[in-house]
């Protein structure tokens, strides 16, 4: 039995070689899996399950033919498509999970989390973040017209650009003493995540017992994803993008 794990492809139409990269992992890595999370930001942005894009469908269909094969799909919300919604999830055969969601892996509790409610330090983020993730934030925006939510997402990436470029790397980094607390909170011995853009395997000590946290990358110039296999540790894997 395998279970895959993703995030960050940050797929739009300008990055062909991420699309055609995905599809293919689709194709080649992720048949005869048992199940695949896909945990935040799969789309650099979405602004609703109504715009169906080319590209929102092509991905709906490929991750649909997977679903159909038996493998079991979970998407979470990231930071850039935390409006995809449960009609997205019926196209593409997949469960819309909760951040942060705890899963037995093969008998190792372990919590999946985006990763971004981690950067407790970048304290501007994080307010603003609580303000999208009100339902009611989210029920106002979906309610406006396509166009107006395309251009607040317009908006929305140049702001983040800009507040980003004036932020050190460790505020844009996950707080440790926020990684114990959660892991402590639900008593788990593994932790994996996205959002960072920093993929590595990190250990330390919770409730006084071994752990580990395990980061998934992004698919800028290299597509990363982590294989979890029963009686073997997960292994975190990566293979250069085409043009890259």
């Amino acid at each position: 039995m395998t279970t895959l794990f993703i995030s960050d492809l940050h797929m739009e139409e300008s990055r062909p070689d991420i699309i055609g990269a995905f599809l293919r992992f689709l194709e080649e890595e992720a048949p005869g899996a048992e199940q695949l999370f896909i945990l935040g930001d799969f789309f650099e942005a979405w602004i609703g399950d109504d715009e169906r894009t080319p590209l929102q469908d092509q991905a709906a269909a490929a991750l649909r033919t997977l679903s159909d094969s038996g493998t079991r799909i979970f998407l979470m919300h990231g930071n850039r498509d935390f409006l995809l919604g449960e009609d997205f999830c019926a196209r593409a055969g997949a469960t819309l999970l909760d951040d942060p969601t705890l899963i037995d892996l093969y008998g190792t509790p372990t919590l999946l989390m985006h990763g971004d409610s981690l950067c407790t330090a970048d304290v501007e983020y994080q307010k603003f973040r609580a303000k999208m993730r009100n339902p009611q934030m989210q029920k106002m925006i979906l309610s406006r017209p396509l166009e107006d939510r395309q251009q607040m997402a317009r908006q929305l990436r140049e702001m983040s650009m800009a507040s980003n470029q004036g932020k050190t790397e460790d505020i844009m980094d996950v707080t440790p003493e926020e990684v114990e607390r959660v892991m402590e909170a639900h008593d788990v011995p593994l932790l994996i995540h996205g959002h960072t853009h920093r993929p590595a395997e990190h250990f330390l000590e919770v409730n006084g017992k071994s752990a580990k946290r395990i980061v998934l990358g992004d698919w800028d110039t290299h597509l990363w994803w982590l294989v979890a296999q029963s009686e073997q540790e997960p292994e975190l894997k990566k293979m250069p993008l085409p043009n890259s």
